[in-house]
């Protein structure tokens, strides 16, 4: 994904990441703005890494909900910043939230994620 989408990790610790984002003309939409698609995407793997992040090596996640708002349209061709913090962790679900900002710190999107926790 991280092909498709270019994202870089910037950093990571229990219960938090930061990413950077990057949309360029490939995340288009017929009208020429850049896709939900894009926020969405970038927004469900920092919610997912700040799950990640609490979890022992071995055990998975699975996003089995992702709910995203969009605040202001995504820019084209501009690094953006993407960050993700854990609400709540269980033993069988964690919750969490994430945040897309341009380079002013304005919100374009937020998102809140639900994962389960993959133990065998």
């Amino acid at each position: 994904m991280a092909q498709t989408i270019p994202m870089s990790i910037v950093s990571v610790a229990a219960g938090s990441v930061r990413f950077t984002a990057t949309a360029g003309k490939q995340h288009l939409n017929p009208m020429g703005g850049v896709h939900g698609g894009f926020a969405a995407t970038v927004l469900d793997t920092v919610t997912g890494c700040a799950v990640h992040s609490l979890l022992e090596p071995g055990i998975g996640y699975a996003t089995v909900d992702l709910n995203v708002k969009m605040v202001r349209p995504v820019p084209r061709d501009r690094e953006l910043t993407a960050t993700g913090k854990i609400i709540h962790m269980s033993g069988r679900l964690g919750v969490s939230e994430g945040e897309l900002q341009d380079g002013g710190g304005n919100i374009l999107a937020h998102a809140t994620a639900t994962c389960m926790i993959l133990r065998d």
